[in-house]
C-alpha cells in the first residue's frame, strides 16, 4: 500500500538522519505529493525543506512536533499548517529546546556514573550541531559498542527505569495547543496508542486533548498494526476529531518505517488537510 500524504517525519533538524533537502527528495522517490516536516520542537529545517518541496512539485506542510506533560504522563502534539514566524510559538519551543538541552546533560552524567564515559560528546556529534536527543544516544552507544542496536540501547540503558533514563520535559497541555492555534494551525495528538495508555487514561487524555483546543488526532501511523489503525479511527469518531495520517519517518533503518507505506484514512473521517481549505 501506498500513500501520497504522509504528515509526520523528522530530519537532522532533530533526531532524524536525513538532511530536510534529502528527505523531501525520498519523499518524491516515494510518490508522495503532501508531506511535513515535523522536526521535535524546532521548524529549523522548514526554510530547506520548502525550497526543496518547491523545487520538486510536492506541497510541504509546515510542522512541528512538541513535547507536552500532562497529569504526569508524556504526550507528543503535531502542529501542522503553522505559521513559523509566531513569536509565542517560536519563544515556546525555545524553552522546550533548553529543557532537552538540560536533560541531554544529565543523561549523560547519569551514563557516566554507570561506567560509560564521554557519552554526551558522542551523542553531540551525531547530533551534528542540533539538540541532541535520546536517539542520538541511542547510535552513539551502538557506535561505541555498548550497545547492539538501538532497540537494545533503549532497553537497557535510556528507557524508564534504566540508568541513563532522565524524563522528558514538556510543555503544559493547554499552553502548547495554544501555540498551535495560535500560530494558525491545527493540533493533533501525534499516534494516541502508542503511550501505553490503560482503557482509563486514554479516555481522559482525548477529553482534555479537546478541551485544550485539539481537534484531531494521528489516526493512521507508521508503527502501528491495522487493527490499532481501525481502533485510532473509532476514537475520532467518537470523539468528533479529525484525522491525520504520518509514518513518523526518522531515516533508512531507523524504527522500521517507511515513507509514504501507509494505507488511506476511512473515507468518513474528515482530514486534517481540510484545515487549510485543500482537497
Amino acid at each position: 500500500m501506498s500513500s501520497t500524504t504522509d504528515l509526520h517525519s523528522h530530519s537532522t533538524a532533530s533526531d532524524g538522519t536525513l538532511s530536510p533537502e534529502a528527505l523531501l527528495s525520498h519523499a518524491a522517490k516515494q510518490g508522495i505529493k503532501r508531506f511535513a516536516l515535523t522536526d521535535h520542537d524546532t521548524t529549523a529545517g522548514l526554510a530547506a525543506a520548502q525550497q526543496r518541496a518547491q523545487e520538486l512539485g510536492i506541497e510541504l506542510v509546515p510542522g512541528a512536533e512538541l513535547s507536552v506533560s500532562w497529569e504526569g504522563k508524556i504526550l507528543h502534539v503535531v502542529g501542522l499548517y503553522i505559521d513559523t514566524r509566531h513569536p509565542p510559538l517560536q519563544a515556546g519551543m525555545a524553552i522546550l529546546r533548553h529543557e532537552r538541552e538540560t536533560r541531554a546533560r544529565e543523561i549523560g552524567r547519569r551514563l557516566t556514573r554507570h561506567g560509560i564515559d564521554e557519552s554526551y560528546q558522542a551523542a553531540k556529534r551525531f547530533a551534528q550541531g542540533e539538540m541532541i536527543t535520546r536517539a542520538h544516544y541511542a547510535r552513539a552507544l551502538v557506535a561505541e559498542k555498548q550497545a547492539k542496536s538501538p532497540q537494545d540501547a533503549f532497553r537497557r540503558l535510556l528507557g524508564k527505569g534504566c540508568p541513563g533514563y532522565v524524563a522528558s520535559p514538556g510543555a503544559g497541555l493547554t499552553e502548547a495547543v495554544n501555540w498551535i492555534t495560535g500560530a494558525g494551525g491545527i493540533a493533533i495528538l501525534a499516534h494516541p496508542l502508542a503511550y501505553g495508555l490503560t482503557r482509563l487514561w486514554l479516555p481522559l487524555v482525548l477529553e482534555a486533548f479537546r478541551k485544550a483546543g485539539g481537534s484531531a488526532i494521528e489516526v493512521v501511523y507508521g508503527r502501528n498494526t491495522p487493527a490499532e489503525n481501525r481502533k485510532s479511527a473509532q476514537l475520532a469518531r467518537e470523539y468528533h476529531l479529525k484525522a491525520s495520517l504520518g509514518s513518523d519517518y526518522h531515516g533508512p533503518r531507523q524504527g522500521g518505517v517507511r515513507l509514504g507505506e501507509l494505507p488511506a484514512l476511512p473515507a468518513d473521517l474528515e482530514p486534517v488537510w481540510r484545515h487549510s481549505g485543500a482537497t
